[in-house]
């Protein structure tokens, strides 16, 4: 008998028509299934809604489709879904990743265990696009990290394709933001002296480098530019003291150009002396 869980699953969908079936595949095949799956059309160009109109079609009402009438971005997109979720519990996927089978099992788990905990991450292995690695490595969950606020500061901790967090919490993704959303949310969560933990178990698989491949994370400047913008909105909510903002900015732009040297110095060398 299929195990459902109080949990309302969104994928934001722009444009992923080739991925998008994987993605809801890993959804679907839980082995504690969500009580159901939220697709958010963000007005896709191409024939991504006649996709996802497909897996309707296949999966029933189990699957709900929100279609927006312009692109507004992946954090609104979000938003749209997890203004329709039903459930106590929200679990965020993206339309190029996949969950491992166990991912709600777990998770959802933790998060009734510990009533206390607002939101939840877990590690993720970082796999090629063109991978046909299966999904069913053993897993379980072997510790515990309490996430503090300047642990966030300093570096986002969470993909969200590993977060689970409770429904009703008095924070959304910032509405047309679009580029590094999910930090500030965590942030704003975390700031809000609400309890975040990261599990030590590896749940979720995403298909591109964190940095410098399509999509989002390919514009590295203006990803910058987002981080460097939500210290400045940190400050001005005065959550941050001048020199704690001063400080956390040069922080940010250091590790910009450490990531710059890596991607476009050190690797292209790696691969050079390998070849």
């Amino acid at each position: 008998m299929l195990q459902i869980g109080y949990v309302s699953a969104i994928i934001p969908c722009y444009r992923c028509a080739q991925t998008i079936e994987r993605a809801v595949s890993s959804v679907a095949n839980q082995t504690v299934r969500p009580y159901e799956l939220i697709l958010v059309d963000d007005a896709s160009s191409d024939h991504t809604l006649d996709e996802l109109k497909v897996l309707k079609s296949k999966y029933g009402e189990w699957v709900k489709i929100v279609e927006l009438q312009k692109n507004v971005g992946a954090a609104s997109a979000r938003n749209a879904g997890w203004l329709v979720a039903t459930q106590s519990y929200i679990a965020f996927l993206d339309s190029d990743d996949e969950w491992h089978p166990e991912k709600i099992k777990i998770q959802y788990q933790y998060m009734v265990d510990n009533p206390e905990v607002a939101i939840s991450g877990h590690t993720f292995s970082e796999l090629p696009n063109k991978s046909v690695q299966k999904l069913n490595w053993p897993v379980a969950l072997e510790s515990v990290e309490k996430i503090t606020w300047w642990q966030l500061l300093l570096k986002n901790r969470f993909i969200t394709p590993s977060v689970m967090l409770k429904k009703d919490i008095p924070f959304k993704f910032a509405e047309g933001k679009r580029h590094v959303d999910d930090h500030l949310l965590w942030l704003e969560i975390v700031g809000a002296k609400l309890s975040a933990v990261k599990l030590n178990v590896n749940l979720a698989a995403i298909y591109k480098p964190m940095f410098g491949a399509s999509g989002l994370s390919s514009n590295m400047w203006l990803m910058e530019k987002a981080e460097l913008s939500n210290y400045r909105y940190l400050y001005m909510q005065k959550r941050l003291r001048f020199y704690q903002y001063l400080f956390l900015q040069s922080f940010s732009i250091a590790k910009f150009f450490r990531r710059l040297i890596v991607l476009y110095i050190l690797r292209p060398l790696l691969c050079g002396i390998r070849k």
